[in-house]
Formats: C-alpha cells, sequence, structure tokens
C-alpha cells in the first residue's frame, strides 16, 4: 500500500529536525534496505522485541498467520538493537520506504523514543505494537511460536527465516535474548 500525503506528512512532523535516527529491533537490523550513514547499538527502555504481531502479508497469509516482531511495552523490560542515523539528503525516502514497509496496516505506532547509546541518549524514530489491534498476538510462549513459524509463508518468504536470521544477527552482534534463541532452537530442531 503506497504511502499518502497526509501520512507521510504525519511521520514527518513527528520526526525533529537534525539527523533522522532509526530503531532497529527485527528484520530492519539484517535487512534495513534504506541508505544510512551510521550505526551503533541501542538500548530501548520499558519495551520488549517479541513475536507478537499476526502477519497475514509479509510472513503469512489470511489463511496461514506468520507471526512477526513488534516492540510491546512492557514496564522494567527493555530491548537491544541498533539505531540507524540517515543523512539529511535521504530523510524524505527512507521516511516514505518505512512508511510503506513497516505501516501496511496500522498495527504499528510509529514513535520518537529515547535510547541508550554509547554516545548517551539519543532519540530515534521505531514502531511500537498497539496492543488494542486485532493483529496483536499477545505473548505466544516459545514452542507456539515456533510451530507457527515453522508453517507460515507470505510475501516476503518464509517465516520461519525471518525468525532465524533476526536470532542469527543478534546472535552475532553479542545480544542475549533467551526467548528469541530459545524459538530458534527449536525451529532449528
Amino acid at each position: 500500500m503506497p504511502a499518502n500525503d497526509e501520512e507521510l506528512s504525519q511521520l514527518f512532523s513527528m520526526v525533529p529536525p537534525g539527523p533522522l535516527r532509526v530503531f532497529a529491533y527485527g528484520s530492519l537490523m539484517w535487512r534495513p534496505g534504506f541508505a544510512y550513514s551510521a550505526c551503533c547499538d541501542a538500548v530501548l527502555q520499558n519495551y520488549r522485541r517479541a513475536l507478537c504481531v499476526w502477519s497475514w502479508h509479509h510472513r503469512g497469509t489470511p489463511q496461514v498467520p506468520g507471526l512477526v516482531f513488534g516492540l510491546d511495552r512492557i514496564e522494567g523490560s527493555y530491548c537491544q538493537g541498533c539505531l540507524y542515523t540517515v543523512a539529511d539528503e535521504n530523510r524524505m525516502t527512507v521516511l516514505q520506504y518505512l512508511r510503506e514497509r513497516e505501516l501496511i496496516t496500522d498495527v504499528y505506532q510509529p514513535m520518537y523514543l529515547p535510547l541508550q547509546t554509547p554516545q548517551g541518549e539519543l532519540h530515534g524514530l521505531t514502531f511500537v505494537v498497539r496492543q488494542d489491534h486485532r493483529q496483536y498476538a499477545g505473548e505466544p510462549d516459545a514452542d507456539t511460536c515456533a510451530r507457527i513459524c515453522a508453517g507460515s509463508v507470505g510475501n516476503s518468504g518464509p517465516n520461519r527465516d525471518y525468525v532465524l536470521s533476526t536470532a542469527d544477527y543478534l546472535a552475532r552482534a553479542g545480544v542475549d535474548d533467551p526467548w528469541l534463541f530459545s524459538v530458534a532452537e527449536k525451529l532449528r530442531g
């Protein structure tokens, strides 16, 4: 679904002047799909990475939905990911790309949130799951996630590959995500 001018204007207006920074916690980490000038580790407090979004486009179908990552708001939790910095000349192009990739439905709410980085606190645009949306899957256990992800395929490919690529990226980056690694182990088993 192409972004309309109003949606792009709203997304653009929420990001203050200065460098565009984008917090990645799922497939944006290993397949950003846009040009960036810098990338660093980042931690977002009070959110966790979870397979909590039903996908019937990218990693599943309406008949056999998959599960994709969302940032789920859980007080006291945290999510490690990476923060991309985008050059000013690419700002609008990247915002449009992110609108078309991340906001196919309104299950994600774009937010501009504070992140802890090696350079100190920086703010970044990210996409948080709306818990009141019909695509919100809640908190399925690792066995259920693995079973669902093993059997679903969408326009962007097999759900299994998506989960394993994210787990592999995090392992290479030295990020410990025991729950996700448990799902990945079950998918490989």
